[in-house]
């Protein structure tokens, strides 16, 4: 393994490139016929994109950012997968059962399955990954395995989850990338946030980790030992940087690469690749996910506590301009932390904040903050998303202008990936930021971690940075995390959602309608709602 290895090595890149181009578009005649006849081909290279290139590690579970999932989920297994309709399919956990009463679940594991440094794959290595990585430093798995007292082992193929009661949100959550599984015996003793092998993972997944090269890619080849016999097809993935938007979507439609997922291009470019028969634009992978964009408050500081200057910046920001304009269409304006199509759980009777300059002026007055000779109430840093994408930057534009209308003054802050984490997450130097998270397909996975006090994890990345605290929310998040019947569970829901627009916690402004673009020539993709956080064993190129 060559992770330290510091500089961009072009010529290193260019040979992988050619070997896999050698494998990938020379088929055999056998191969041509099997690939023409939509049957996979076996070899071959396929050349990805990341973006941005990952500040860290490449543990989904630990470093949870966008870049490092779709990495990590052909480096790990879960327990399980999911199909197009979100159901559970055997993965690591050959089958399953849960108690009459939902307060136990067994899992019996599949047998054979070694690490890719060759060390048998055992249930000692599912309880200490639940117990010490997921509920313990993940930003989400302390409220979705909150229910979870106990692992039992009672043999090395099975693993027992006790519970305090039922706990619905679990099943939602068993894919590789959000509960984690990792090798006991290279993290037991140690912190998993800091943890070195973070860099250079061994996992139990089709793909095999062999090098990181900074500025360049991260190179990951195929798993001989792996459980799925036949699989994977591919021979190596190549996840290559390449920083510049209009530099990726040339190399998109080129063919230099053949898949890019986390909103590759400029959202202006879509429509025009979309419009490329070579290419297909992919929004239906991200619905799980369900990414939803919205702009915090750094709640430490004394004048943000002041609710009447909160609701002035949530009057203040025009979210149709938002979603229209910065957003070219791929976006609407949320009227509640819970998107609006997970219907089961989202509360449609909440207060809201249109857009009115003059409601927020007002606002500002009564709080005591008076416009000074040049017309400022207020002087205030925002750090954007900006490593996610220009669209970020653009939106912190607008911010920009439309709270300088209400005699708000801000200063853009755009950071690397690595320093927007820490100053937002481990620092929290900052006045204003503005992020987006994933809900999932349950609110106790992904959108309470926003809000709930006991989620203040310094150094743990997408946790509450806002630093929020209220009693009352805790006590309807805790509440929904204890529940076991589905309608009331329902009711803690919606009083979550009622509290965070009330107290105006944190501004949700936009659910996002994300895509990932892959040339006609990759086959196999997991196809349905974690399209992008999904294994590439099935994947195979098509001469």
């Amino acid at each position: 393994m060559s992770f330290d290895r510091p500089a961009f090595n072009r010529r290193h890149f260019l040979e992988l490139l050619a070997a896999g181009m050698g494998a990938g578009m020379l088929p055999s005649a056998l191969a041509a016929q099997a690939a023409a006849a939509g049957q996979p081909v076996r070899g071959g290279t396929l050349i990805a994109n990341v973006s941005p290139e990952p500040s860290a590690g490449l543990v989904g579970g630990i470093n949870i950012s966008a870049p490092v999932l779709p990495i990590s989920a052909s480096i790990f297994d879960g327990l399980v997968t999911y199909d197009r309709d979100f159901k559970p399919q055997p993965q690591l956990a050959e089958s399953w059962e849960q108690s009459a009463d939902g307060k136990t679940i067994t899992f019996r594991l599949r047998r054979g399955v070694t690490w890719h440094d060759g060390v048998p794959f055992t249930s000692a290595d599912v309880q200490y990954s639940i117990l010490n990585v997921v509920k313990k430093t993940h930003p989400r798995g302390g409220s979705t395995f909150a229910k979870v007292t106990s692992v039992d082992t009672p043999d090395a193929h099975t693993v027992v989850l006790n519970l305090s009661g039922p706990s619905p949100v679990i099943w939602s959550a068993l894919f590789g990338t959000e509960t984690q599984i990792v090798p006991k015996h290279l993290y037991e003793g140690t912190n998993p946030l800091t943890n070195p092998w973070n860099s250079k993972p061994i996992g139990t997944g089709a793909f095999v980790f062999k090098e990181w090269v900074r500025g360049s890619h991260i190179l990951l080849e195929r798993n001989p030992n792996y459980w799925d016999q036949g699989k994977p097809y591919l021979d190596r993935v190549i996840f290559k940087a390449i920083p510049d938007a209009g530099a990726r979507a040339v190399a998109l439609e080129n063919g230099e690469i053949l898949l890019a997922a986390n909103n590759p291009v400029p959202e202006s470019d879509v429509a025009r690749l979309a419009a490329n028969p070579s290419l297909v634009v992919n929004t239906e992978g991200w619905q799980a996910p369900a990414p939803i964009f919205f702009f915090d408050f750094n709640w430490r500081q004394e004048r943000f506590r002041d609710i009447r200057v909160r609701k002035a910046f949530a009057h203040a920001i025009d979210r149709k301009a938002l979603a229209e304009n910065v957003w070219y269409g791929l976006a609407t304006v949320a009227t509640s932390p819970v998107p609006s199509y997970q219907k089961a759980f989202h509360n449609p009777d909440l207060p809201q904040y249109e857009y009115d300059p003059r409601k927020a002026e007002q606002l500002l007055e009564d709080a005591g903050l008076k416009r000074d000779a040049n017309g400022v109430r207020l002087s205030i840093t925002h750090v954007t998303c900006a490593p996610y994408g220009p669209v970020y930057v653009r939106a912190g534009e607008l911010f920009r202008q439309q709270l300088k209308q209400i005699g708000v003054e801000v200063k853009l802050i755009n950071y690397d990936l690595g320093t927007y984490v820490r100053k937002l997450f481990t620092d929290y130097e900052f006045d204003t930021s503005s992020m987006w998270y994933s809900c999932y397909p349950d609110p106790q996975i992904g959108v309470q971690r926003r809000f709930w006090s006991k989620n203040i994890k310094p150094g743990s990345p997408s946790s509450n940075g806002s630093g929020y605290s209220s009693p009352e929310m805790d006590r309807a998040i805790e509440a929904m995390q204890e529940e076991g019947d589905v309608e009331k569970r329902k009711a803690h829901i919606f009083e979550m959602q009622r509290i965070a627009q009330e107290d105006v916690a944190s501004i949700t402004l936009l659910e996002l309608q994300f895509y990932g673009i892959y040339n006609k020539r990759l086959q196999g993709l997991r196809a349905g709602p974690l399209t992008f956080y999904s294994t590439l064993a099935d994947a195979w190129l098509q001469s």
